[in-house]
């Protein structure tokens, strides 16, 4: 599922009716040109939808409020073409809830010097509009992306279509639930935080779900079920032979994630969930259906198909997983949950090593994942376990946090 395909952006171009029923014409052909243009470029992963001229107070507030209520616009773009008196843009400011991007742009991208004339540059007049659109949103604190180029040029698209994962994120984030397996544990505090002030704020709705409940999908699990997803393991990853071998204590571990990731996918399918935590030390009890060990495996391949995820009851960190994996999506370097462990002091090198026991996601493997059974002796139990194994991409990191 790409989470692009069902959104849509919104283009608003300001004018006003001083110029003339044939400037009004003018700008609407124009702006229909540009967010032709725009979709036809290919580097904007969000369909552009072009909302026509707002020349007065009523039409912009008309706009704005339609943006509020439609499910598929996740944010709006605003160009002034010509001079667009900002007091009218007050009302329907005060009201959009969605991301707004400032275009300061301009139809054409020189001055034709040899044939400009008053009427020209009274249209043209995206260098006024612009500015004083920009004044009344600052005057006003409207949080904003400004990008400022030619609409044409490919560092402006660049910067449009960054700000379109941005959008699309937050338009997923509006719905995020988050299933927590256990709470965090050993009393951690940046594990915890406030799940109140976190949905009124970004959108997150943390829920607490027992692993007893999760055992009740395990145990629903068929075992042809199992041995189809075992057969999938060997054939998406390098893996000795010998795991193949069904009497083996390796081979249990395999069967036994699998049955892991089948047990996960259902409840979370059936929950709405977009993303979750374990916890080491909650696994099921031992008399009756139960881990063996945390699900490492499972919580690959499940972010790798976009669920978020946190260890140790680390719900923001499993929110920002899957907000990252939707901004990434058709890009090539991936995204992974990863911990701060060791500092490396280097100078101006220095730097952290980033690493977890078994949930590091295969999308930012540079080459295909080799599936392996390992000991793994922490927790509650401590055995053998399966995981993918692989060296990452080499790429820049970005540190972010939610406080």
């Amino acid at each position: 599922m790409n989470a692009f395909d069902q959104y849509e952006v919104w283009f608003v171009t300001g004018a006003q009716l001083l110029y003339g029923g044939d400037a009004v014409v003018a700008v609407d052909g124009h702006s229909t040109q540009m967010v032709n243009g725009l979709n036809a470029s290919g580097k904007l992963p969000v369909k552009v939808v072009y909302k026509g001229t707002a020349n007065s107070s009523k039409e912009v507030e008309a706009v704005f409020k339609a943006a509020n209520n439609d499910e598929k616009c996740i944010g709006v773009i605003t160009w002034m073409h010509t001079f667009s008196p900002a007091k009218m843009w007050i009302h329907g400011l005060q009201q959009l809830k969605k991301p707004l991007l400032h275009l300061h742009t301009q139809f054409n991208k020189e001055i034709p010097w040899d044939t400009m004339d008053m009427d020209f540059m009274n249209l043209n007049q995206s260098a006024h509009g612009d500015r004083e659109f920009g004044h009344i949103c600052t005057r006003m604190r409207i949080r904003r992306k400004v990008v400022v180029g030619y609409w044409q040029d490919e560092d402006t698209q660049h910067k449009i279509a960054v700000w379109m994962r941005v959008c699309a994120a937050w338009a997923d984030a509006q719905d995020m639930l988050i299933i927590r397996f256990g709470d965090q544990m050993n009393n951690v505090a940046v594990t915890d935080g406030d799940k109140v002030e976190a949905e009124q704020r970004m959108g997150y709705h943390v829920d607490y779900c027992p692993v007893s409940e999760l055992m009740q999908y395990h145990t629903e699990v068929k075992d042809a079920d199992v041995e189809a997803l075992v057969k999938t393991y060997f054939n998406e990853y390098d893996h000795d032979a010998a795991l193949e071998d069904k009497t083996t204590e390796a081979y249990q571990k395999v069967w036994n994630s699998a049955k892991a990731e089948l047990s996960l996918r259902a409840i979370l399918k059936a929950k709405g969930a977009k993303g979750f935590t374990t916890n080491f030390d909650d696994l099921g009890q031992t008399d009756g259906s139960h881990f063996d060990q945390i699900p490492g495996l499972a919580s690959q391949r499940l972010m790798a198909d976009g669920y978020g995820f946190g260890a140790e009851g680390d719900w923001k960190s499993a929110a920002l997983y899957r907000t990252v994996w939707v901004m990434n999506q058709g890009l090539p370097t991936g995204c992974s949950f990863l911990e701060d462990y060791t500092l490396n002091f280097n100078g101006e090198n220095s730097s952290i090593l980033q690493a977890h026991m078994l949930e590091v996601c295969p999308l930012i493997a540079a080459q295909k994942p080799r599936l392996e059974v390992h000991f793994l002796g922490i927790g509650i139990r401590k055995s053998q376990t399966a995981r993918l194994v692989f060296t990452s991409k080499v790429g820049t990191g970005c540190t972010a946090t939610v406080v």
